[in-house]
């Protein structure tokens, strides 16, 4: 690609580091990736990437994308991601992430509403026909032009990209390297309905640098990502934190914790990053002895509110940083005491190392008059939280709004003038890493017909889970499925004596 170079963008982090360490290892896919999609584990240096990017970017370039489209990418936590969100980007593209769980009525309803003009996915994943899925809502969403897939036995009219790599890379484009264009497009659940997200680089990357600075990783280092990448959250802590460290970056797709064990020992990864409430069981199993490698764990709390209460961090040889997660609306870190206990948050500027004076504020956090916590700073895209406008005809403008609320209740600690975080968004239902409104889940068991409950029960560890019951549980599901739900509806309605 010809590029020119205005500002930084993830691909021109990528090619800084590609100069200097061409030949160092750069991606490691999960050993057990011949399981989850029928593709053997690649091991590639900066160098191979490259090429795999470069060979990617000129497949969508000669498939006729212009620049500035939309490209949905819904794949695994793989090295194939991670060159695809790359190439888009080489290629001038702006990627939307696609959950993985999401299916069918999901997918349309994203892909419409971004004008996504090609969408790539894997052919299985996980025992699932996702290159089928994809075809489905193709077919349903009028922008899309191009069907893309790795992996074998894709149906007619997918364009292979492992094809498309092994032929190398010939076509050009002239790129600018503008970190204030958009990059990515996340999907967020809020009061007012389902809601993309745009980012640019230049807001990925200062939400990677949250975290990169507050767990004070080191250059080189050797991080694996158990995360799913699919959100803002996802693609920072990962992509992003990979490339300002210039180290190696190893996947694993979550969850198979003998296999994240042996991988991490595998690999001599020295730092993780994992949903929260998973990583504070490492030190219940005495991670320091059967994870000796580990210096750094990255917790991501989907659940900010249980921060808090959380259980202490006991390991000598790790340190512990909590990240708060506030849907797509942003982030911020705090690295945990020598007790292992979370520090306080107070309002205000948040800087990154938090507790180096001086340092640059990575996110402000503020109370709402509605008793809310509000973000604003590099990494929020206050456009796209911005609220509806007033009803009624009146022709005076509103004043702007320079912060995003997350809709997270929250209160002023009197002793401490710390933040406290109360309770999640209301009326949204947040399972691991997917939201709901909760008069959708009544609406999707009303379909099922008379008596059918569809509830969220409150989870420790997922926020909540799902429970349903109808008069035939094994049909209640067959009729989800076929409505193209995710599956956590659908498996909501498994067979069970009691509701739960």
């Amino acid at each position: 690609m010809i590029q020119t170079s205005q500002s930084p963008t993830l691909d021109g982090l990528f090619q800084r580091v590609l100069t200097r360490q061409p030949d160092a290892p750069a991606l490691l896919d999960p050993l057990n990736k011949q399981r989850i999609t029928g593709l053997a584990p690649r091991r590639m240096t900066f160098a191979q990437a490259d090429r795999a990017i470069s060979a990617l970017a000129t497949h969508f370039i000669e498939s006729g994308l212009p620049a500035n489209s939309v490209i949905g990418i819904q794949l695994p936590n793989t090295v194939e991601f991670v060159l695809t969100v790359l190439a888009a980007h080489r290629a001038g593209l702006i990627v939307a992430l696609l959950p993985q769980l999401w299916r069918q009525a999901e997918l349309t309803m994203a892909l419409n509403r971004t004008g996504a003009r090609a969408i790539v996915t894997m052919a299985r994943i996980d025992g699932v026909n996702h290159a089928d899925l994809a075809m489905n809502a193709a077919a349903e969403a009028f922008s899309i032009r191009h069907v893309c897939g790795f992996g074998d036995d894709l149906p007619e009219g997918m364009a292979s990209l492992d094809l498309a790599m092994s032929n190398g890379s010939a076509t050009k484009r002239k790129v600018i390297h503008d970190g204030r264009k958009a990059a990515a497009v996340s999907f967020d659940v809020t009061a007012d309905g389902f809601r993309p997200v745009p980012r640019t680089h230049l807001n990925l990357i200062a939400g990677g640098l949250a975290v990169f600075l507050e767990s004070r990783l080191k250059q080189g280092a050797t991080l694996m990502s158990a995360f799913a990448p699919s959100s803002f959250a996802g693609l920072t802590s990962s992509l992003v934190v990979w490339l300002l460290s210039a180290g190696t970056l190893s996947l694993h797709h979550p969850f198979d914790g003998e296999v994240l064990k042996r991988q991490i020992d595998d690999d001599c990864c020295d730092t993780l990053v994992t949903p929260a409430p998973m990583a504070l069981r490492l030190a219940e199993i005495d991670s320091s002895a059967r994870l000796p490698t580990l210096r750094h764990v990255i917790g991501l709390w989907r659940t900010p509110e249980q921060v808090a209460s959380s259980a202490q961090w006991t390991s000598e040889a790790a340190s512990f940083t909590d990240v708060y997660l506030f849907g797509e609306v942003g982030l911020f870190g705090a690295r945990r005491t020598a007790e292992g206990t979370p520090v306080p948050i107070m309002p205000g500027a948040h800087g990154a190392p938090r507790d180096v004076p001086g340092t640059s504020s990575a996110v402000e956090t503020l109370l709402t008059p509605k008793g809310t916590l509000a973000l604003r700073g590099a990494m929020v895209p206050v456009p796209a939280y911005a609220p509806p406008p007033p009803a009624g005809d009146s022709l005076v403008s509103q004043p702007p709004q320079d912060y995003a609320d997350t809709g997270y209740a929250a209160r002023l600690d009197r002793a401490t003038g710390a933040i406290c975080i109360t309770a999640p968004p209301a009326g949204i239902v947040s399972v691991g890493g997917y939201r709901f409104l909760s008069h959708d889940l009544q609406e999707w068991a009303r379909r099922l017909g008379h008596g059918a409950l569809l509830t969220a029960l409150p989870d420790r560890l997922c926020g909540y889970r799902l429970a349903g019951r109808a008069q035939d549980h094994a049909r209640g599901r067959e009729a989800l499925s076929q409505l193209g739900l995710n599956p956590l509806m659908v498996e909501a309605f498994r067979d069970r004596n009691i509701l739960g």
